[in-house]
């Protein structure tokens, strides 16, 4: 086969077939002529390129354009039926699954909550088997395993540190008690799904800032730092020199030398004061009284309500202080990312950054600054997440729609290695916040 510059007839045309398809999703409906200019293809290529799509129907027409003195331009978009994408957020008190389109407007959903535990020590298997059954049912609600569309992988973001190795993806969530777990052979040896769909493993830190920068508060940032707050911390920070972006372990940075016992078995750790869990156990600890069998979400919520009653009411000084307290921890750690990264943007998403809200982040914010060198500190913006408690699952759900992008459309096979997000492929065309 032919080869320019090292890469083949066919590295081509599926490199041109990815710039088409990127450019529509977040800039469509285009006209061939506008896409042409965004992509870098000649107007010969592009219809070309274009007219394949078509033939595969993966991008179909939009309506048109009126021309000053000239024929109308026809316009066309990906076509949002064309396939399915599954998102699983593997979260710390539920598995939430949902389908969606190629435009990630939901389709259907499920949830199923895991069983409280002090250890925060979860059986693979229960979870896993709320996986497939969560899978199972979202295709069976839509129709897609009768044909209703092509499902083009599965995404699951999970708690702790992913490997990838030759036998599958490993998982070492150290605080939920999973030591080298098996994930993917699990889910595959369950002979529950489809052996041709592929499936995505990745960090739910990470999956979340995928979404947010793809869709997000992230758009338009060259460097940011999107937190995950939910029972306990992590983070995904995106750079120029990591811009597909990297999870990062933040919430085990030692904050108070032989201080408060961690999850994961250290002492002193951010996590071990600003996640829900031990903001919750600290609360306790202090006299506060969460409603009997509240599960952490409620308990949260009565700490807040305590806190900041409304109606004019007293607050609970314990429950005020505590609240105080972790602003100002969760502040100092954000400050190291501020130092550590000098990020345009930092993000806080995850269940209970989202339930404490605009509030609480004032005083984080005030604390961030106040230990941050000052110079970064000066540009950093520090907002909440604008996707909302399914961020995760829409992340997941995009790591499919990476690789089956970055293949020009084309089937991903179900072995095949997940590829760097094409975070700056997101960055240009819609508003901050709005999907495709």
């Amino acid at each position: 086969m032919a080869r320019h510059g090292g890469r083949t007839v066919r590295d081509l045309r599926r490199e041109s077939r990815s710039a088409v398809l990127q450019r529509l999703y977040f800039d469509g409906p285009m006209s061939r002529l506008a896409l042409g200019s965004a992509a870098g293809l000649s107007s010969g290529s592009v219809s070309n390129v274009v007219a394949e799509l078509m033939a595969d129907g993966l991008v179909e027409e939009a309506g048109s354009l009126g021309a000053d003195g000239g024929r109308p331009r026809t316009l066309v978009r990906v076509a949002a039926d064309r396939g399915r994408l599954v998102g699983v957020d593997v979260g710390e008190t539920r598995v939430r699954v949902e389908l969606f389109d190629l435009s990630m407007s939901e389709l259907a959903r499920t949830e199923r909550v895991l069983p409280e535990h002090g250890s925060r020590s979860y059986d693979v298997g229960v979870v896993a088997g709320h996986i497939l059954d969560g899978v199972a049912e979202v295709l069976g609600a839509d129709g897609t395993a009768r044909g209703a569309g092509e499902l083009l992988g599965v995404g699951i973001g999970v708690p702790g540190i992913v490997e990838r190795t030759a036998a599958g993806t490993l998982v070492h969530g150290q605080t939920v008690g999973w030591d080298a777990v098996p994930l993917e052979a699990l889910l595959r040896g369950s002979g529950r799904l489809p052996g041709h769909v592929p499936l995505f493993i990745e960090n739910g830190a990470r999956t979340l800032g995928q979404a947010e920068m793809w869709f997000g508060g992230g758009r338009g940032a060259r460097n940011a730092v999107v937190v995950l707050f939910g029972s306990g911390v992590g983070a995904c920070v995106v750079t120029d020199e990591v811009e597909q972006g990297r999870a990062v372990e933040w919430g085990h940075l030692t904050v108070q030398v032989r201080g408060r016992r961690c999850r994961c078995g250290a002492r002193g750790c951010l996590e071990a004061y600003a996640g829900a869990e031990a903001l919750l156990a600290r609360w306790r600890e202090a006299g506060g009284q969460p409603p009997p069998g509240a599960d952490e979400e409620a308990a949260l919520t009565a700490l807040l309500s305590a806190a900041r009653p409304g109606g004019g009411g007293a607050p609970d000084p314990v429950a005020a202080e505590v609240l105080a307290e972790t602003a100002e921890y969760l502040g100092a750690g954000l400050a190291d990312l501020v130092n550590l990264f000098q990020p345009e943007r930092i993000l806080v998403g995850g269940w209970a950054g989202l339930q404490l809200g605009p509030a609480f982040l004032e005083s984080v914010r005030a604390h961030t600054l106040a230990h941050a060198l000052r110079h970064p500190a000066g540009r950093v913006g520090i907002a909440l997440g604008r996707l909302g408690p399914d961020a995760v699952t829409v992340g997941a759900a995009t790591l499919p729609l990476a690789a089956f992008f970055a293949r020009g459309g084309r089937r991903v096979p179900a072995d095949s290695p997940a590829p760097a997000p094409a975070w700056r492929a997101a960055l240009g065309g819609r508003l901050a916040g709005q999907r495709p």
